[in-house]
């Protein structure tokens, strides 16, 4: 008699996006900075994310652990960049990027934005989410941060910049 093989069921998200809150940070920036070493983010701050907060969507799974964030860092009144965009590792290949990007485009437009971009490697993530490519030299206020930060980010050809005109909100 053969034993019935048994599926385990797959890890449940609860696909609500929520603003962050300040007993978030800790989280927030434990999340991000497990990409950091690979160079998959920068490394973000608790100070960073505090003074980002109102820009900041995270996602829960069903016990309520930080399984994803995403944040708006606004230069100006007319611009702003996606940032901090991170899925938990368990929680990957499950199309929560996808809604965490969304869910950043919403509340970009809802501010009054006309577009908004975004620096990854994720090249079809963002393609595949209407961004179209641009080059970073559209953007003369990130090549001043970075040089603030690190001058080896603007040296890293492998990253992409994507722009996406967004509706008004």
């Amino acid at each position: 008699m053969e034993h019935p093989i048994v599926v385990p069921a797959a890890p449940r998200y609860d696909p609500r996006i929520q603003r962050a809150r300040e007993f978030d940070i800790p989280d927030i920036a434990a999340l991000n900075n497990i990409f950091a070493p690979d160079g998959l983010t920068l490394i973000r701050t608790e100070a960073f994310v505090a003074a980002h907060l109102d820009g900041y969507l995270l996602m829960r799974d069903q016990n309520e652990n930080l399984i994803g964030c995403v944040a708006l860092d606004e230069y100006s009144p007319s611009l702003v960049e996606l940032v901090s965009l991170a899925v938990a590792p368990a929680a990957q290949g499950q199309g929560l990027g996808k809604l965490l990007i969304e869910a950043a485009c919403t509340l970009a437009s809802r501010r009054g934005y006309p577009q908004i971009f975004a620096i990854s490697l994720a090249d079809q993530l963002f393609l595949d989410e209407g961004f179209v490519d641009s080059s970073i030299q559209h953007f003369p206020e990130k090549i001043a941060r970075y040089k603030k930060i690190s001058r080896s980010e603007l040296s890293i050809g492998k990253k992409f910049c994507f722009v996406r005109t967004l509706s008004a909100g």
